[in-house]
């Protein structure tokens, strides 16, 4: 039985809120993924094992991204296509997809896994830990294709307005990589090593199950005879759609290797602060990633259904509902952010530094959540080239602001954090300023 969805009709912020939970409960859940080697290498492997594995964080992020940001670009012309109707090319975008996300996958797996000891050099990670470092990205970026295959599918299925399928598959694949860790690690004492192998491994499992079932179970996405086949136009539909996306990742990825590498330069208190910050920031970033996923999906819809007023007052409800859970999560920081930070570190100095930074950059949560929602508007109504400005608004940002304000001597280190802040108030802005210029009602993908 299938179990797509149509988004067209009925209340808009209802439709979106019951399509984000689920996706919010997979984000959520595959962040444990993270949480869990963070807790485990930080409590039984030490300090400096942590800052090793957070020194490569940004780096592998970049692999994994290229892929993910095609996935969304295929997402985009499936859910248009859904909504007009044309379940002919609603299969042929799922085939022609995910032969793009596969060849993406093994482009980015080779480079870095072959160079990630001198990648990792040129990026200042200190020879203390550049061992740990390089073991923990090789295997965590040869699993690259399963983080490629198991984002493709949700795309596509995210498109068709399904997003609890995928989390069903992701509750197992999340206890057994909370299993795999703690053999690992602690039973097998395979270090940092053994982190990445868990996570590699629980995720492959999750993608291939996940993959298996949906075809077997949706005939929405399951080729007729003599569809299963490569179509050139639709390809270069996919790569162009999906490129913008992909580009605008991996510059925000590269914008987070430069900050990486500018705070490398300080001492094993700010790596490991950094470090567990990243991974406090990445949880509240679900609920925005989540909107932003349901956001375009919706639009995608509605914007193939000839329905613009409708997508515009989803993203009007979404909006409302992004700046409430900002300022909420700001108050939790504001004032128990040094209990928060003590649930991945030890040290007393180490907690001081991330309680600061967590209120630092909490203070521009609005506008980080408008960059999400926007995004996923834009994206949806096949805006997708401006993904690349909003990239390259971050980089300019980061590298910028982060390499003079570190260098000023009363605010050093907090630099970083401060750089992180006013690169979300500005790109934000530029978000905001795009889409009131209404260039994205000329963009829907034909």
């Amino acid at each position: 039985m299938s179990s797509s969805r149509i988004m067209t009709e009925g209340s808009e912020a209802k439709c979106i809120i019951s399509f984000t939970l689920p996706l919010l409960a997979g984000n959520l859940l595959q962040q444990t993924y993270n949480f869990v080697d963070t807790m485990i290498v930080g409590k039984y492997l030490g300090d400096d094992s942590l800052a090793a594995v957070g020194a490569t964080g940004s780096i592998t992020y970049l692999f994994y991204t290229l892929c993910i940001g095609l996935s969304i670009g295929a997402g985009v012309l499936i859910s248009q296509y859904f909504g007009a109707g044309r379940p002919d090319k609603v299969r042929a975008a799922v085939v022609n997809s995910a032969v793009i996300t596969l060849i993406f996958a093994i482009a980015a797996t080779i480079p870095s896994v072959l160079f990630a000891r001198q990648i990792l050099t040129f990026l200042g990670v200190k020879a203390n830990l550049l061992g740990r470092a390089a073991t923990y990205m090789q295997i965590a970026c040869a699993g690259t294709i399963c983080v490629a295959a198991y984002n493709w599918i949700n795309s596509v299925m995210r498109a068709l307005g399904d997003s609890k399928t995928p989390l069903i598959f992701l509750i197992v694949s999340t206890i057994l990589n909370v299993i795999l860790d703690l053999l690992f690690v602690i039973s097998f004492k395979m270090g940092v090593g053994g982190a990445a192998f868990a996570t590699v491994l629980a995720q492959g499992i999750s993608a291939a199950s996940c993959i298996i079932y949906c075809f077997k179970t949706n005939a929405d996405i399951r080729p007729k005879e003599g569809e299963l086949k490569i179509d050139p136009k639709l390809i270069q539909k996919c790569v162009t759609t999906g490129i913008p996306i992909a580009a605008q990742n991996g510059l925000i990825s590269l914008s987070m290797v430069a900050l990486q590498s500018v705070t490398n330069r300080f001492d094993e208190n700010i790596m490991t602060a950094y470090t567990a910050t990243m991974r406090i920031e990445q949880l509240v970033h679900q609920p925005y990633f989540s909107m932003s996923a349901a956001v375009t999906a919706f639009t995608g819809q509605n914007i193939g259904a000839g329905k613009q007023e409708r997508a515009v007052k989803g993203y009007r409800a979404s909006m409302k509902i992004g700046a409430v859970f900002a300022a909420v999560m700001f108050i939790l920081f504001a004032f128990f952010g040094r209990n928060v930070i003590g649930i991945f570190v030890n040290g007393s100095r180490t907690k001081e530094i991330g309680a600061l930074a967590l209120i630092i950059t909490g203070s521009c949560y609005i506008p980080l959540g408008a960059i999400h929602i926007t995004r996923g508007f834009l994206n949806g109504a096949g805006d997708t080239g401006y993904s690349l400005v909003n990239g390259i608004t971050e980089v300019v940002c980061r590298i910028l602001f982060s390499l003079v304000l570190t260098r000023i001597p009363f605010i050093s280190w907090r630099g970083i954090w401060i750089t992180t802040a006013i690169t979300w108030a500005i790109t934000g802005a530029v978000s905001i300023l795009r889409y009131k210029s209404g260039k994205w009602k000329l963009k829907a993908v034909k």
